[in-house]
């Protein structure tokens, strides 16, 4: 049979109604119109699905079986529109958002979590990469929208990309109790390159962007800094250093949050690129998704 959503909504509304005239009327179809569909209908399925009485018309056997199916297909259909517009809207489905290790750590958790709890049917993929590999990302059609350092705020503009700040995320030097460092304020990288340190595991993001700048201050030393050993969470990387096993680098917001009992101080690094701030970044926000745009709005951004 060729029947459309069209035919079974009239086929239901006539069935329901107990009459062709007030089924079509439910239908918002002319009576003739009505007509002429129940007509089709019946020649293309071979046999009467509907009894005409002087009082109405009542289902037959077969127009019953027709109903019943009828029923569950407009269901679904109804059903699969309103999926359709959770995805639309950004109810539904998988988000991607890239960030780099200060933002994926200190302050998407906390940000992050309330607004996904509002929306039990969305996925969220974090995915970590250095901000510069986010630029790339976004340049090459690959990401809509990233979390990123103001470090690389040049390589942002002349993207075209627009940047806007929303926290601060200073990287600070932890220095186990008594450690000499502890009597200074502040520090350069250059100025403790011959300390050993506490890193993290190779391929991290942050840890590759200090190595990085740990390179530059030592003027391009193959290996300008003595890794003791090497973390695979913040937590661990300052329980090593309140034990005394070298110092470490990490944003503010982790110093202070596994400070307490861990036994280190804090020392600021002066260097200019310890002293960032996590900026949300995209092209253009009415191309975005709208619930990217519902995400990055919550994260504190102001359309562009």
């Amino acid at each position: 049979m060729r029947l459309d959503i069209a035919d079974l909504h009239l086929f239901l509304s006539v069935v329901n109604a107990g009459s062709i005239t007030r089924g079509a009327e439910r239908a918002n179809l002319a009576l003739a119109s009505a007509s002429e569909r129940l007509r089709h209908m019946e020649a293309d399925a071979g046999v009467s699905l509907l009894e005409r009485r002087p009082r109405g018309v009542v289902a037959t056997e077969a127009g019953e079986a027709l109903a019943h199916h009828a029923r569950l297909i407009l269901r679904q259909q109804a059903a699969l529109k309103g999926e359709l517009r959770d995805f639309a809207a950004g109810a539904r489905g998988t988000l991607h958002f890239y960030a780099n290790t200060g933002a994926l750590t200190g302050f998407l958790p906390s940000k992050l979590a309330p607004w996904l709890a509002a929306r039990p049917r969305l996925y969220v993929q974090l995915k970590e990469r250095t901000s510069a590999e986010i630029i790339k990302l976004m340049v090459a059609g690959l990401a809509d929208a990233g979390m990123i350092s103001d470090a690389v705020e040049n390589l942002a503009l002349e993207a075209g990309l627009t940047l806007q700040p929303v926290a601060k995320d200073h990287l600070v030097l932890l220095v186990p109790t008594g450690h000499r460092l502890t009597q200074r304020g502040t520090a350069r990288l250059a100025d403790v390159l011959g300390e050993s340190f506490v890193g993290l595991a190779p391929g991290n993001a942050l840890q590759d962007h200090i190595e990085e700048k740990a390179r530059a201050a030592s003027q391009g030393a193959r290996e300008p800094v003595a890794w003791r050993i090497r973390m695979k969470t913040f937590e661990g990387l300052c329980e090593m250093v309140g034990h005394g096993v070298g110092l470490g680098i990490v944003p503010q917001g982790i110093a202070r949050r596994h400070q307490r009992g861990h036994g280190y101080r804090t020392v600021a690094l002066t260097d200019d690129w310890a002293r960032r701030q996590l900026c949300l970044c995209f092209r253009d926000w009415h191309e975005l998704p709208a619930i990217t745009r519902s995400l990055l709005s919550h994260l504190g951004a102001q359309p562009a």
